[in-house]
């Protein structure tokens, strides 16, 4: 990244948290989805706490996953409506860079809120305490990796009208692993066993998707702007 990238980059940055914090009743929605599903699942399965607390680690994996999935369609959207975002692929920054700053937004106002409260769902739904730790840092890496990947989906459906379908069918077979190893690493802790070797996997995914996804995003985003 050259010396003239940051400024660029770090202002789009700025611009989206201060749009996040004005629109702070929509950036709550994907936290008020997580607490309605672990209120929610308990009466459809029985409100014994064994059985809970056998499935939790599934049921709050994937209520992160969807709760995230709700504010991604946004993510180059409201760039894309009020022209913006034409301007931004034009500019002569980076485009991988503001692709970049877009995500990591879009991760501190959804991934990293819905990795917080996570612990408190699985307490909801008796998850054992020793499984706490697991569950707090496979969120905080798994997010990451869900945030840049719906990324990518949010650059190649931002000029369809209704692409909030087409996004989901797009990028969910991409998060299943991150779904898988993030549920086997709780429910391992949950056991008593080893569940460092599934985090590593997990920061493997995050650093690979880091590399990639901005460039795959900024690429969809020419391509739907020069189309």
């Amino acid at each position: 990244m050259s010396a003239g990238t940051g400024p660029a980059w770090l202002e789009i940055a700025r611009r989206d948290l201060l749009i996040a914090f004005r629109r702070r009743a929509e950036a709550a929605n994907p936290l008020v989805f997580l607490l309605i599903v672990a209120a929610l699942f308990p009466l459809g399965v029985g409100p014994a706490p064994q059985e809970l607390s056998r499935i939790a680690p599934g049921v709050v994996w994937v209520a992160a996953l969807l709760a995230s999935l709700l504010s991604t369609d946004m993510l180059f959207r409201s760039d894309f409506d009020d022209g913006s975002l034409e301007q931004i692929v034009r500019s002569p920054s980076p485009l991988y860079a503001t692709a970049l700053a877009k995500m990591a937004v879009h991760w501190l106002v959804s991934g990293c809120p819905i990795s917080l409260v996570s612990p408190v769902v699985a307490g909801l739904l008796y998850l054992p305490a020793a499984a706490m730790p697991a569950l707090l840092f496979s969120m905080l890496l798994g997010t990451v990796t869900l945030s840049l990947v719906g990324g990518i989906g949010a650059a190649l459906t931002v000029g369809l009208r209704k692409g909030g379908l087409l996004l989901s069918l797009l990028i969910l077979p991409l998060y299943v692993p991150v779904l898988v190893f993030g549920s086997a690493a709780v429910d391992a802790a949950a056991h008593g066993l080893p569940w460092h070797s599934e985090l590593a996997i997990l920061g493997g995914f995050a650093l690979l998707a880091v590399t990639l996804a901005p460039l795959a995003a900024a690429a969809a985003l020419r391509i739907n702007l020069d189309s």
